[in-house]
């Protein structure tokens, strides 16, 4: 019986490494949505996140159902408890993507991101998305040394955080208060992808040490 509740318990964390590759594609299909102005791929994204939704349940399903029946403690507890707080983030990281799509949506046929501003989002979506990605190699290789790049890679989506703020404050702004306020939700969105994964990072770190500094995350 021990034998199969192990097994299960080892099959948590490689299915929210999964979970991290359908968050990153919804997150590189969301900017791509943005800057090619296709209806398409924010239509997919949207109806994708059903599956986020559905992952999630069931992955908290079992969490839940492993507690209940084996009543783990020490690591085996730690394990779950941050698993299913992962879990939380990895869906939450989905829904912001899914904004980010409806972004594109609300204003096609016309481009939601005027041409000063594409690199930048597009910087920020790929940092976004490589961010995502970090956390799924994280869960994989359970190194804690991943944890500090996934900071050193965050300081990089807060530089563009700042160089989009500084762009739609500029007195020549010439696109009016709609497009700022688009710009202004879409970067926040990317930031709080970063945010998320960043919060994981330090998630794995509490899981691999134990130390409840690693959780720093929680309250930044």
């Amino acid at each position: 019986m021990r034998d199969v509740y192990h097994e299960q318990l080892d099959l948590i964390l490689p299915e929210l490494e999964d979970m991290t590759r359908t968050v990153a594609a919804a997150v590189r299909r969301s900017t791509a949505a943005l800057l090619t102005v296709d209806l398409t791929q924010a239509e997919q994204v949207i109806a994708a996140d059903a599956d986020v939704d559905a992952t999630r349940e069931a992955i908290e399903e079992q969490i839940f159902e492993l507690i209940a029946r084996q009543a783990p403690v020490a690591t085996e507890l730690r394990m779950l408890i941050a698993a299913w707080r992962m879990v939380a983030d990895l869906e939450r990281m989905g829904d912001l993507s899914v904004h980010i799509a409806k972004v594109a949506r609300l204003r096609y046929p016309a481009a939601a991101i005027p041409p000063e501003l594409s690199s930048v989002i597009e910087q920020m979506g790929s940092v976004a998305g490589a961010m995502v990605t970090q956390v799924g190699d994280l869960l994989h290789s359970r190194d804690v040394q991943g944890a500090l790049a996934l900071d050193a890679t965050d300081d990089e989506m807060d530089k563009l955080r700042s160089s989009q703020f500084r762009l739609m404050m500029d007195d020549s702004w010439p696109y009016g208060v709609e497009t700022a306020v688009d710009i202004a939700l879409l970067g926040r969105y990317y930031e709080r992808i970063a945010d998320h994964a960043v919060i994981i990072g330090d998630r794995v770190s509490y899981i691999l040490t134990g130390d409840p500094s690693a959780l720093a995350a929680e309250i930044r």
